[in-house]
């Protein structure tokens, strides 16, 4: 199953994508210039093979649900996201808030 649903942090909508897989969960929040994810995001994939892509990402692990998702410390980052401030062990929801 996959559910797709807008979400409001301090006035600002971002899109919340989850998807049930057998065994897990894909999760993801993006705005429309970067986005975190569940530990499915390979940081290390981005920052090399697609650095000229300009990602703007980070990965939290061990999360289950959306909410999360928002409130877990980030693991990792690309390179393009720690340029716009944001760091790892910066929660999810206040990364979000760096790629409006």
């Amino acid at each position: 199953m996959m559910n797709v649903s807008p979400i409001t942090i301090q006035g600002h909508t971002f899109l919340a994508i989850s998807v049930e897989l057998p065994k897990t969960n894909l999760l993801v929040v993006t705005s429309d210039i970067g986005y975190i994810m569940c530990g499915a995001l390979d940081v290390a994939l981005l920052n090399e093979k697609l650095k000229d892509r300009g990602i703007i990402a980070g990965r939290a692990v061990g999360v289950k649900t959306i909410d999360q998702l928002l409130d877990a410390p980030l693991e990792s980052i690309t390179i393009e996201a720690e340029n716009r401030g944001i760091t790892p062990g910066m929660i999810g929801r206040d990364a979000l808030l760096k790629m409006i």
